[in-house]
């Protein structure tokens, strides 16, 4: 059998003010059309969500909106699996599962953990994201003491639940694994929420062994870890860039291939951006007026000015060829350092401006604890008065 592999949509997100909503709907119909068409015209037996499918625990109605669209048109196609992430309230997006049709199914309750979806002979265990201080009292042995408190411990113990319901299994019975995790030896994008608890943030990729493929999401760079050699694990990336880290990244959908019996395949599908994005660096004339810089003039672009004095209306200039800047700093050529502007300075990202006030205002460096404190005071904030 066939499925699709996908993640980290977050819908409702912002790109430094910027609305992504058109952005977004415009590669998730590229998803929908895939699943139609595959291009070798091989059906697709199933669509898999890993996660993240919203930005924020309460989502805006138009991301609801479109997130229910999306989910219409593939579900009239092929049976879709979706399961929550850290951005995701787990009770919003499990409202209603209950009623859902066998082509949909929801998992964001950990007691659905161990309970496969059978699919074409496939079973595939849905995990939620594991909030390790829920999870891990959720999860404990009957009777038991809670387990400790990290993502190891509380992934692990989701895995032996769907060890012992393949134990009841015919021989044979292919198992996929949908989770939310960063596991070992990943590649992290600035986008990604810290999912740090106790100091560690991560799980070890044998965690999964037995597992015929592990379909992961979170990290927003396609990628595969390495583990068990008898064990794929697969982060299928964001279909969409959400910062500048991640402008390298060719972003994509995986197909995944299951057999009978023998090792799992995979086909990466590539989906076109609906906006290219750029890091440009020259001399305010340069920028405005050489002809290498016309290839970016409709791309999101973040600009640094190296002229030596700090050019009068910059942010201005620099928006008149380049209407689609995110980001204008000036850097002088030959200093250290980098001036950013009060225009500037209300598009950085909540950890960003919590790093800034508190060495502004202590004089020293931030630390991550206070820098979570900050950004988490951010997001509530943003939401209650969005």
């Amino acid at each position: 059998m066939r499925f699709l592999h996908t993640s980290d949509w977050h819908l409702g997100r912002t790109l430094h003010n910027v609305d992504l909503l058109g952005a977004q709907r415009a590669v998730l119909r590229q998803i929908v059309d895939l699943t139609a068409e595959p291009p070798d015209g091989i059906a697709v037996d199933a669509v898999v969500i890993a996660g993240d499918v919203y930005d924020r625990a309460v989502p805006p109605v138009e991301a609801v909106t479109l997130f229910d669209e999306t989910l219409a048109a593939l579900s009239q196609l092929t049976t879709v699996i979706v399961t929550s992430g850290n951005h995701d309230s787990a009770v919003r997006l499990g409202f209603g599962s209950a009623l859902f049709t066998d082509r949909l199914h929801i998992r964001a309750e950990l007691s659905s953990i161990g309970s496969p979806v059978l699919v074409a002979g496939v079973a595939f265990y849905p995990i939620p994201y594991l909030d390790p201080d829920v999870a891990r009292v959720s999860l404990a042995a009957v009777d038991g003491e809670p387990l400790e408190r990290s993502h190891q411990a509380v992934m692990a113990a989701a895995v032996n639940r769907i060890r012992d319901d393949l134990a009841t299994r015919p021989a044979g019975t292919r198992a996929v694994a949908v989770a939310h995790a960063f596991v070992v030896g990943g590649a992290a994008s600035e986008s990604e929420r810290s999912i740090v608890v106790g100091g560690v943030d991560h799980i070890a990729a044998g965690t999964f062994a037995g597992l015929d493929y592990v379909a992961l999401g979170h990290l927003h760079g396609a990628q595969r870890a390495t583990g068990d050699p008898e064990t794929t694990l697969r982060y299928s990336g964001s279909p969409l860039r959400y910062s500048f880290s991640e402008r390298q990244q060719a972003k994509s959908v995986t197909l995944v291939d299951v057999p009978t019996v023998g090792p799992v395949s995979t086909t990466t599908v590539a989906l076109r951006q609906p906006r290219e994005m750029a890091d440009l660096t020259g001399s305010l004339q340069d920028l405005t007026t050489q002809p290498r810089f016309e290839a970016h003039v409709e791309d999101w672009v973040r600009v640094t000015v190296t002229d030596r004095a700090r050019p009068e209306q910059m942010f201005d200039r620099i928006k008149s060829r380049f209407p689609h800047a995110l980001q204008v700093f000036h850097a002088p050529e030959g200093a250290g350092g980098v001036e950013r502007n009060s225009v500037e300075r209300v598009e950085l990202s909540g950890r960003e401006l919590g790093a800034d006030f508190i060495a502004y205002v202590t004089r020293v460096p931030a630390d991550e604890t206070e820098l979570d404190l900050f950004e988490s005071a951010y997001a509530l904030a943003a939401e209650r008065s969005g």
